[in-house]
C-alpha cells in the first residue's frame, strides 16, 4: 500500500485534503525499477484548476504511453498546505508515488496564463530546488515550461534551464531519448542542455545572451554559443487525425474539478483573426479532427470515466465543418443517458440556439456574446468579425427560443478606443434588452429581460498585430469603466442592465508580465519573496507587494506597460518563430489603424506565413 506524503493529523487540517493524496481512478502507477524517466508534470494553481488542464492532460497521457517514462501530476499547495510544509520541511511531492519532486528528472510547468508565475516559484521552492536555473545542481531535476506564456518566456527564463516553445506531441520523445543518451555516455547537466537545444522548439536561455539600449530597448538577443540556432522554431502536428494523441482514459478527480466533465478537442487553431488574441495566432494553422474518431473518443472517455457531460473544446466550436453531425450524434447517442454536452464558443446562429435548446435548461441558462467593443468603428479595429446586425439577430432568435437572459463581454483601453466606443457598451445593451420586448410578445415572455455586460481591460500579448500598442494606467482603466457605468444609467431599459468589472491593478501586471524582457525576473523574484502567491486569485492578490517590489528593484512598470512599441524595435520574443510572420503582424496592425477588416482564413489566405507547415485550413480543398 502506499504511503502517503502527508500525515492523516495534516490532512485533518487542510482544505480538501482528497488533493494531495492521489490514487484516483485512471491515476498511472508504475514499477520504478522498469523505468528510466521520471517526469512530474506541474500546473502550478490549485488541483480543481489543473486537472481541468487539457494540455497536460494530453501530455500526462503521452508521456505514459512510454515505457521508459512515468509521468507523475503536481500542483500548487493552497495556501493552508503551504504553511504547514514551510513549517514541518515538508518537500513538495507528485500525487502518484507521493515521493519529492527533487528526486525526479523532470519537472515540466505549465504556464496557462502571467499571474501564475509566483506560484511557478512557490513550486521550486517546496520542491527545495533552487529558484534560479543558474544555481542549480546536477541532481536537481531539469526544469521545463510550456504552454502559451512560453510564447514570451523571457520574464521568467532566469526561473527555467529550459523551454518548449508548440504543441507537446511533436518533440518530447526526442528530448527524452536525449535525455537517456546523454546520461548513458556520463554527460552532465550543461551537456544536456547543449543537446537539448539542437532539438527544434527548445529554448535554452542560458545558451542566449542580452544586451540592452541606454533607453532600456533590446540591442541584441545573440546565441551565446556556437551551435545554438539563433531562432527556435514552434512545433506542430500538421495532421490532427494521424498524429493526435487522444486520451483514452482521463484521470478522474476524486473533488469536482473547475471543468468536471469528458473534454473533446475537435479542432486546433483558429481561421478568425481577432488582432487582441493571441491564441488565434500562436496556435496556426486551423486543424480539424475527423468526425468520425471524436465520435469514438467520445464514447471511450466517457465510458471509462463515468462524467455525466461533454465539453467540445474548440477556440471557435461554430468553425468546425463537422460540428452539426458531431452534435446530432452526441443528442442521440448519450443525451438519453443524462449526459450534458457543453458547447463553449459558440457563434449565436439557428443552429447553435437550435442544439441549445437541446442540451439545455433555457430557464436556468444564459447565453454568452462577445462583442468586445461598444461601437462598429472598434469592431472593425480589432478585426471581430460581427456586426451589429449579427449581434441583434442572434439576441432577437434567442429571446423568441425561450431565454431571457444574455451576458456580453467587451473590452476596454482598445487601441483607437474614444469615449463614444465606450457608450456604445451601454448603447448596444439597450438595444438588446429591446429587442427583446420588440420580439417576443407579452404573454409568451419568460419574465423580465437581464442583459449582464461585463468589461475586461485590454492586455496587448506577444505575436499578436497589437504587440506594439500602449496600455493605460490604472486610473484611467478605472475612468474608463464609470463612462460606461454612468452610460448605462442613463439608458432606459437600466433596470435590466448590470454592469461589472474586472479590477484595473491585475491588468496592469498582466500587461508588465506579458511583455516583459528578462530583467522583470528580479520583480517577479521579489515579490515573492515578499510573500506574493495566487495572483490570479482576488482573495489573495495584493498589488501593494508588486507596487513595493518594482519600487526596490528599480523596475520602471511603465516602461513595459505604457509606450506603444515601434516596428523596428527588438521585442523579447523576437527570436521565436511562432509560425506567423512579423511582416504579416506588421501589416495586421496598419489594417487595425486604417480600421480595415481582414477576411477569415476560409474567405481568402491573409498571408500570415502558417501556410510553411503543410496542412490543416491552409490546404482545405487543395489535395
Amino acid at each position: 500500500m502506499r504511503k502517503l506524503a502527508l500525515s492523516d493529523e495534516i490532512l485533518l487540517k487542510v482544505d480538501k485534503a482528497a488533493r494531495y493524496i492521489g490514487g484516483e481512478v485512471n491515476s498511472v502507477v508504475k514499477d520504478l525499477s522498469k523505468i528510466d524517466i521520471r517526469f512530474a508534470m506541474c500546473f502550478p494553481d490549485v488541483y480543481e484548476i489543473g486537472m481541468s488542464n487539457l494540455g497536460m492532460m494530453i501530455l500526462y497521457n503521452m508521456f505514459n504511453e512510454r515505457e521508459d517514462v512515468w509521468c507523475e501530476r503536481v500542483f500548487s499547495p493552497w495556501m493552508d498546505l503551504d504553511k504547514i510544509m514551510r513549517e514541518e520541511h515538508i518537500p513538495l511531492f507528485a500525487l502518484e508515488s507521493q515521493e519529492p519532486v527533487k528526486e525526479f528528472d523532470f519537472l515540466g510547468i505549465t504556464l496557462g496564463y502571467e499571474m501564475c508565475y509566483t506560484n511557478v516559484l512557490q513550486v521550486l521552492d517546496l520542491s527545495h530546488v533552487s529558484l534560479l536555473a543558474k544555481d542549480r545542481k546536477e541532481d536537481d531535476p531539469i526544469v521545463i515550461g510550456g504552454g502559451a506564456c512560453a510564447y514570451n518566456p523571457e520574464p521568467i527564463a532566469e526561473f527555467f534551464d529550459m523551454f518548449y516553445i508548440g504543441e507537446g506531441e511533436t518533440v518530447y520523445d526526442a528530448l527524452f531519448d536525449a535525455y537517456k543518451a546523454n546520461k548513458a555516455a556520463g554527460g552532465s547537466r550543461a551537456d544536456f542542455l547543449f543537446a537539448a537545444s539542437q532539438i527544434p522548439g527548445i529554448y535554452v536561455p542560458s545558451l542566449y545572451n542580452v544586451t540592452y539600449k541606454e533607453d532600456g530597448t533590446i540591442a541584441s538577443f545573440t546565441p551565446a554559443k556556437e551551435g545554438v540556432p539563433e531562432k527556435v522554431c514552434k512545433q506542430l502536428i500538421t495532421d490532427v487525425t494521424k498524429d493526435y494523441r487522444a486520451i483514452k482514459a482521463p484521470v478522474v478527480p476524486f473533488i469536482k474539478a473547475t471543468q468536471d466533465r469528458v473534454t473533446l478537442e475537435i479542432q486546433r487553431g483558429c481561421i478568425r483573426g481577432c488582432r487582441f488574441c493571441q491564441a488565434g495566432m500562436i496556435y496556426r494553422p486551423t486543424r480539424e479532427r475527423n468526425v468520425e474518431d471524436l465520435k469514438a473518443s467520445a464514447r471511450e472517455m466517457l465510458q471509462n470515466t463515468g462524467h455525466e457531460e461533454i465539453s467540445l473544446s474548440s477556440l471557435s466550436s461554430s468553425d468546425y465543418s463537422e460540428l452539426k453531425e458531431l452534435v446530432n450524434f452526441l443528442i442521440e447517442e448519450f443525451h438519453g443517458n443524462a449526459v450534458n454536452i457543453s458547447l463553449p464558443s459558440l457563434r449565436i446562429d439557428a443552429f447553435a440556439l437550435d442544439v441549445m435548446s437541446k442540451v439545455q435548461d433555457v430557464k436556468k441558462s444564459s447565453l454568452t456574446f462577445a462583442p468586445e467593443a461598444g461601437s462598429q468603428r472598434l469592431r472593425n479595429v480589432i478585426n471581430k468579425g460581427l456586426t451589429e446586425e449579427n449581434i441583434l439577430h442572434g439576441a432577437g432568435e434567442a429571446f423568441k427560443g425561450g431565454w431571457n437572459q444574455v451576458k456580453l463581454y467587451f473590452m476596454l483601453g482598445l487601441p483607437t478606443e474614444t469615449e463614444d466606443d465606450m457608450k456604445g457598451i451601454a448603447h448596444l445593451a439597450q438595444k438588446i434588452a429591446e429587442t427583446y420586448y420588440e420580439e417576443v410578445p407579452k404573454e409568451k415572455r419568460n419574465g423580465k429581460v437581464q442583459v449582464n455586460v461585463s468589461t475586461s481591460f485590454f492586455v496587448p500579448k506577444p505575436f499578436t498585430p497589437f504587440q506594439w500598442a500602449g496600455m493605460y494606467r490604472e486610473e484611467d482603466f478605472v475612468e474608463k469603466a464609470k463612462v460606461v457605468k454612468s452610460e448605462i444609467r442613463a439608458q432606459l431599459n437600466q433596470r435590466s442592465i448590470r454592469y461589472s468589472w474586472h479590477e484595473p491593478d491585475v491588468t496592469i501586471l498582466e500587461g508588465f508580465l506579458a511583455r516583459g524582457d528578462r530583467r522583470c525576473s528580479k520583480v517577479i523574484l521579489r515579490a515573492y519573496e515578499k510573500g506574493a502567491i495566487y495572483d490570479a486569485w482576488s482573495e489573495s492578490f495584493d498589488y501593494n507587494i508588486w507596487k513595493e517590489s518594482f519600487a526596490e528593484t528599480n523596475t520602471d512598470i511603465d516602461f513595459y506597460t505604457l509606450r506603444e512599441r515601434s516596428t523596428d524595435e527588438i521585442l523579447p520574443w523576437d527570436f521565436i518563430d511562432a509560425g506567423v510572420t512579423k511582416k504579416f503582424l506588421i501589416h495586421e496592425w496598419e489594417q487595425a489603424k486604417k480600421e480595415t477588416v481582414t477576411p477569415n482564413c476560409r474567405q481568402k489566405c491573409s498571408g500570415c506565413g502558417a501556410m510553411r507547415y503543410g496542412g490543416g485550413v491552409c490546404y482545405e480543398g487543395k489535395n
